[in-house]
């Protein structure tokens, strides 16, 4: 058995789905309903015990330091490739902290049941949904508890890859390793997420953690984020 040490929450994106309100926000800091996304994911982890935090930052860098004084002790990473290549180079600035026993997960999402950041687990992984019918999100084949494949298209049946994921002391030092292989080779465009599931599968056994739609919820765009709330309905960007 394993236990999370310390979280890496990638929040260098731009939000460009999310215009116009990350034109002056960083999408992580975005209030739904009066609460940060970002404070969601942080808050789900200290309530969990894990309190060594890094969180890595690119795009509007200078608007997290006020994470500095609301959450004493988190550590803040700057991205200084967030807007030339993608979120691989987010986690290859973070790599030393790879060290140990890790959860890596988006700041850009609604933490609505802090078990699913439940710190204990036996193989590393990602927390998936089980999809009964048709997904364009990346999708998962399990069998006796093994990720066997993943389609990056989405299909029928499976289980619903999500942003949430853990990774052992020995696979986090790997997953070390095949990033600066692949980041200081030139192959910048890719998700860090295409590094274990796709690139080095064979490099990983991968597991998955089961949890609800409702446990979670990833806005993708300025309409979700006003259908969740509707104060947004009409926004006008800050001048």
């Amino acid at each position: 058995m394993h236990k999370v040490k310390r979280a890496i929450i990638m929040a260098a994106g731009k939000g460009d789905r999310m215009h116009p309100v990350t034109f002056d926000i960083p999408k992580p800091l975005v209030k739904v309903n009066g609460v940060r996304m970002i404070d969601t994911v942080i808050t789900g982890l200290k309530s969990e015990g894990i309190d060594d935090i890094v969180v890595v930052t690119g795009y509007l860098a200078e608007c997290f330091e006020v994470l500095k004084e609301d959450y004493p002790g988190i550590t803040i990473v700057n991205n200084p490739y967030y807007d030339t290549c993608n979120n691989i180079s987010s986690l290859y600035c973070a790599r030393e902290y790879l060290d140990t026993d890790v959860i890596i997960l988006d700041a850009d999402q609604m933490i609505y049941n802090r078990d699913i950041l439940d710190p204990d687990f036996e193989r590393s992984g990602y927390n998936a949904v089980r999809v009964n019918g048709y997904t364009d999100e990346w999708l998962l084949q399990v069998e006796n508890g093994e990720v066997i494949s993943c389609s990056r298209d989405g299909g029928v049946n499976g289980w619903q890859l999500y942003s949430i994921s853990r990774w052992s002391r020995e696979d986090a030092a790997t997953l070390r390793k095949d990033i600066e292989k692949e980041f200081e080779s030139g192959n910048r465009n890719i998700y860090w997420d295409d590094i274990p599931v796709f690139v080095h599968s064979e490099d990983f056994t991968l597991g998955i953690r089961e949890m609800r739609n409702e446990d979670v919820f990833e806005i993708d765009s300025f309409e979700e984020l006003v259908a969740i709330d509707g104060s947004y309905k009409d926004y006008r960007r800050a001048v």
